[in-house]
């Protein structure tokens, strides 16, 4: 690869790290779907596998990041997270492994399909906690694991985050408040996303100096999305709504491309 092919890469990577990352900052959860599909047909990441690897290892490292401002505000509910998280590691591990025996277009197929879904849950009226102190029963116990291993799952199975699975999780399982849930979800994204990433590494499918570019963008997009958020207060709604309809568009794109690849 030339050093003009290297700077175009670069200022493609840039360019889409750039763009999850504000449009994590402007809408909040769902946003970090887009990199696996920015990944492959705007920088040119191949195989689809590699994609998906170096997606999870960047949402992982950017979930970390942002649970720090979260912690230090005290919006992290540590002990539900924690269970939340050590049944999602498992399910992540699970569902990587088999991710990386489906054929990489197949795995973009229904990486599309999950997309629509998320598209129709941001539609939806979100769920909302209360401020009912933390109490693990077993009941509660019992549903942070089941909600947890199923996420892990998923998150391991196509390389996202899975936050806009994670937070009504957590406030279905606890009835936590959802600034408490939006918190706590980072713990289980980031551990999610780098147990992800470390199944794949292991198989020689993550790009670390990609994934370093595309987090970098991200963090400067991210506070571009939060600025511009501030200033625009009940409009993210819309906001949401329009979101979501870029994701279909995307993931109807994906469906013509992957049936045509499949069928040449």
């Amino acid at each position: 690869m030339g050093f003009e092919a290297i700077g175009i890469e670069t200022a493609l990577t840039l360019l889409s790290g750039g763009l999850v990352g504000f449009t994590l900052g402007l809408i909040g959860g769902g946003g970090s779907i887009l990199a696996v599909p920015l990944l492959i047909h705007v920088v040119g990441v191949q195989p689809a596998h590699m994609a998906i690897g170096t997606s999870a290892l960047a949402v992982g490292l950017n979930a970390c990041a942002n649970l720090l401002p979260h912690a230090r505000a005290g919006h992290v509910r540590w002990r539900s997270a924690g269970i939340f998280a050590l049944a999602g590691v498992l399910g992540a591990l699970g569902g990587a492994a088999l991710g990386k025996l489906v054929d990489g277009q197949r795995l973009l197929l229904l990486f599309a399909l999950l997309m629509l879904v998320v598209a129709g849950l941001m539609l939806r009226r979100r769920a909302v906690g209360t401020a009912a102190p933390e109490l693990l029963d077993g009941p509660t116990v019992g549903r942070l694991g089941s909600f947890g291993l199923a996420t892990g799952g998923l998150s391991g199975f196509f390389g996202i985050g899975g936050g806009f699975l994670v937070v009504p999780g957590l406030i279905a399982a606890t009835s936590m408040p959802t600034l408490h849930a939006v918190g706590s979800s980072l713990v289980a994204v980031a551990s999610f996303g780098m147990t992800t990433a470390a199944s794949y590494a292991a198989s020689g499918l993550v790009d670390g100096a990609l994934a370093l570019r595309f987090i970098l963008a991200g963090v400067v997009g991210g506070w571009a999305g939060m600025r511009l958020a501030t200033r625009l207060g009940g409009a993210r709604d819309r906001l949401g709504r329009l979101f979501a309809a870029i994701l279909v568009l995307v993931a109807l794109y994906m469906l013509v491309t992957g049936w045509q690849a499949l069928a040449g």
